[in-house]
């Protein structure tokens, strides 16, 4: 325990994944300072209070310190810096001015890069930016599912108590057996991270292959442009949808099938059928009770994060074009839900 507890993490961000990551990277004795907005210290001046599905209690997290200046990242020797921004906001004007200068916060020491920014292909791109080395940086994802129930009130379901999601700041979920998920890009840093994170003892993270990550996340964008533009039926019934359906699933069939995802993506294509993405999905949202899935997807990927998916479908199409792969069903799917969006307005 004396290498976790002598962890000095910098988190990038203090939003829903920012906190619930800083919450059991403490759990597990690591000494987590926040890089956060002017405007988010007045929240962060006290404990944040949590709710947890797992067990419908309330949790206190507090001990942590924080930052508003980027320039006092410099010279600062974090062992590790962990970023949460979305990839829209990662890879905007603000988000690149931050990138460089982590990159000269973090270059030629010792200090290990988590990038939890979700965006195709990000890792190449934050790599360029930064100029860091490659083995100092990975990629991965926080699969705790998490939301502020300031922002959106979601349905309840039993045993979940509506009063005390009322007092919390963030409320969460850990149900799908990991917690956190890194890609073995740089084995250092995903090993690394993965030892002090599942030092918290209640949550754990897994390494993977950075193929493996790859498939499993690109190809759930397409899904939730369906979902919009179906009004976020239930995925138990998202098998019945008809062609909307049918032509989401052949988008996600082009997207694994891109050269970047490699064999793993062309077996995971060859295995995709409208039946079996459907079965996937219901599982998934059985597994997540009692969050109502739909409802916190509506929320995070149909309102908070839409730039970040649109953009990543868009990345998709770009490559697609480069392998001569004109991705026909993607771009119809894309083009409905820009119209969909143009006639919502």
């Amino acid at each position: 325990m004396a290498e976790q507890r002598g962890a000095r993490i910098l988190i990038i961000g203090a939003g829903s994944m920012g906190i619930i990551t800083g919450y059991h990277l403490s759990l597990a004795g690591a000494d987590v300072t926040f890089l956060i907005r002017p405007h988010r210290a007045e929240a962060l001046n006290r404990p944040q209070i949590l709710y947890c599905y797992d067990d419908n209690e309330l949790k206190e997290y507090k001990g942590y310190s924080y930052i508003t200046n980027p320039s006092e990242i410099i010279g600062a020797n974090y062992h590790f810096i962990v970023i949460t921004l979305d990839g829209a906001s990662l890879r905007n004007e603000t988000g690149l001015s931050l990138v460089k200068t982590i990159g000269e916060a973090a270059r030629q020491t010792n200090t290990k890069v988590l990038l939890g920014s979700v965006f195709f292909d990000v890792r190449a791109w934050f790599l360029q930016a930064s100029g860091l080395a490659d083995e100092q940086v990975t990629d991965g994802h926080l699969d705790i599912h998490v939301y502020s129930p300031k922002d959106v009130t979601l349905p309840v379901n039993p045993p979940t108590d509506p009063e005390l999601i009322s007092k919390a700041d963030f409320a969460y979920i850990d149900r799908p057996g990991q917690g956190f998920t890194v890609a073995d890009s740089s084995p250092a840093v995903a090993e690394g991270f993965a030892k002090i994170y599942n030092a918290s003892g209640i949550s754990k993270c897994v390494v993977k292959s950075a193929v493996q990550c790859a498939v499993e996340i690109d190809a759930l964008f397409p899904v939730f442009v369906a979902c919009e533009l179906l009004d976020w039926p239930k995925f138990q019934e998202i098998g019945s949808k008809g062609e909307l359906w049918s032509l989401a699933v052949a988008a996600v069939k082009e997207i694994q099938s891109l050269s970047i995802h490699g064999e793993l993506g062309q077996q995971a294509a060859s295995g995709t059928t409208e039946a079996s993405l459907a079965a996937i999905l219901a599982a998934w949202e059985k597994q997540m009770l009692p969050l109502d899935l739909q409802a916190f997807n509506r929320f995070h990927h149909g309102n908070k994060l839409k730039a970040q998916g649109r953009e990543h479908l868009r990345a998709c199409l770009s490559y697609g074009a480069a392998e001569g792969k004109p991705m026909p069903a993607l771009k119809e799917l894309l083009r409905r839900v820009e119209d969909h969006e143009v006639t919502a307005a």
